[in-house]
C-alpha cells in the first residue's frame, strides 16, 4: 500500500512493504541523501579546536559571532588582523598612480588599505610564498572587483621581488611593503604545525609542496647546531638545556608532532625553580618554535637577499616599510638601513622603530612585538 505524505510530491512506504516498490525517503530522515550534513559540534560552552570554530571562519554568515571574537581582542580563526596599519601609510605615503609591491600579501589587510589610495591609475603587485593561503586571500581580493590590471598576484618568497617586477615588465616600483611575520590563518591551524598550543604534524613550512618539514630537520640537527639555531634565531635563554632534553626525547623515538617538541621543551625547563618557571610562561615554546620555523624556511637568508635587492627595486624616492617581529630581524633591517643611508643609498631612514600603540596591543596581543623601520630611497 502507498500513501502520499500531506507535503506534495513525496512518498511513503508502509512498514508491511505490500508494494514491493523502493520509494523516496521522507526528506526528515536523517538517513536521506537530501538532508543537509549536520553543523560541526564541539564540547563546552565555546569551540576550543580549529575544526570546531566553523562560524569564526564563516563571517558572511555568522557576523555577529566574528564581532564578538574581536571584541574580546581575539582574531576570528582563519583570519589575520594585520598590524601597524595606519603607520605603514604613514611611512609609505601612497598617492594615486603609484606602483607598490606588498611582498608578504598573507591575508591582504595591508593591501585592501593601499590598493584604494593608489588610485586612480595605481597598481599594486602582491607576493606571498604560502600556496594555500595565497589562491584564498586572491578570490577574496578579486571578489572585491580587483582586477588584474589593479593587482597582480604572484607566488613568490619576498627575496624573489626583482625577478617577480621584471617578470610585469617593472623595472622598480614606488613603494615597497614586507610584514615578515606568521599570518594568523597558519598559526592558528593545527595542520600547519606552527604553534605549541594544538596538536598537528611538525611541519612548519610556508610552502608544504616545497623542502623539508621541521620533524625532519630535528631529526638531522646536533645537539650544538640546535642550540646555535635557539639562540641566533630566537634569543632563547635557556639553548643549551633545551637541545639537550630534545636529543634525548629523540632516542625514544622521532619528534614527528607539535605536542612532542613540546613536552621536550617542558622537560629541559622542570628543572628551573617553579617561580622562574613561572615568569617564562610559554616563551620559550614560542621561541624554540620561531627559531624551527625560521631555519625550515630559510626565513634569515631570504630577509638578507631582500634588503640587498631593496635598493635596486625601489624608484628615486621610492618608501620602503619593513614590519619584524623579533630582534634578529630587527638587527638586520637596521644594519642594512644605516649603512645604506652612510653610503647614500637611502635619503632618510626611521630613528627608532615605530610600535603599535597601546589601544593596538589591547585589540590584537599579537602586535605586541612588532616593530616597523622605514626608509626613502635617495
Amino acid at each position: 500500500m502507498i500513501l502520499f505524505d500531506r507535503h506534495p510530491n513525496v512518498l511513503v512506504s508502509l512498514p508491511d512493504g505490500r508494494t514491493g516498490h523502493n520509494l523516496p525517503v521522507h526528506p526528515a530522515d536523517p538517513s536521506s541523501p537530501d538532508r543537509p550534513p549536520r553543523r560541526p559540534r564541539y564540547r563546552g560552552r565555546n569551540p576550543r579546536r580549529f575544526e570546531e570554530r566553523y562560524k569564526e571562519r564563516d563571517p558572511d554568515r555568522y557576523p555577529d559571532t566574528v564581532a564578538r571574537v574581536l571584541a574580546s581582542g581575539k582574531t576570528p580563526a582563519g583570519t589575520h588582523r594585520p598590524v601597524l596599519v595606519a603607520e605603514v601609510l604613514a611611512a609609505l605615503a601612497p598617492r594615486p598612480g603609484e606602483v607598490a609591491a606588498d611582498a608578504t600579501l598573507g591575508f591582504g589587510g595591508h593591501a585592501v588599505a593601499l590598493l584604494p589610495l593608489l588610485q586612480p591609475g595605481g597598481r599594486l603587485v602582491a607576493l606571498d610564498a604560502d600556496p594555500r593561503e595565497l589562491a584564498r586571500t586572491e578570490a577574496r581580493l578579486r571578489a572585491g572587483g580587483w582586477g588584474e590590471e589593479l593587482l597582480a598576484v604572484r607566488r613568490s618568497n619576498f627575496a624573489g621581488l626583482p625577478k617577480v617586477l621584471a617578470s610585469l615588465g617593472l623595472d622598480a616600483v614606488d613603494l615597497v611593503l614586507a610584514d615578515l611575520g606568521v599570518s594568523s590563518m597558519q598559526l592558528d591551524d593545527p595542520a600547519r604545525g606552527f604553534t605549541h598550543k594544538a596538536d598537528g604534524p611538525l611541519d612548519m613550512r610556508m610552502n608544504p609542496d616545497r623542502g623539508q618539514p621541521a620533524s625532519a630537520l630535528l631529526a638531522s640537527l646536533s645537539e650544538s647546531r640546535l642550540a646555535a639555531l635557539l639562540r641566533d634565531n630566537a634569543d632563547e635563554p635557556h639553548a643549551e638545556a633545551i637541545a639537550r632534553a630534545v636529543v634525548a626525547a629523540r632516542l625514544a623515538g622521532p619528534i614527528a608532532t607539535t605536542r612532542q617538541l613540546a613536552a621536550a621543551v617542558d622537560a629541559a625547563l622542570a628543572a628551573l625553580p617553579p617561580r622562574e618557571r613561572d615568569e617564562l610562561g610559554d616563551s620559550s615554546h614560542a621561541r624554540v618554535f620561531q627559531a624551527l620555523r625560521m631555519e625550515v624556511n630559510e626565513e634569515r637568508t631570504a630577509l638578507e637577499t631582500f634588503l640587498r635587492s631593496l635598493p635596486g627595486a625601489l624608484r628615486p624616492g621610492g618608501r620602503v616599510a619593513v614590519i619584524s617581529f623579533h630582534s634578529g630581524e630587527d638587527r638586520l633591517v637596521k644594519k642594512a638601513f644605516r649603512d645604506g643611508l652612510r653610503e647614500g643609498v637611502w635619503a632618510r631612514i626611521s630613528p627608532d622603530p615605530v610600535r603599535a600603540s597601546g589601544e593596538e596591543q589591547r585589540a590584537n596581543p599579537r602586535s605586541r612585538p612588532a616593530k616597523l623601520r622605514w626608509a626613502v630611497r635617495a
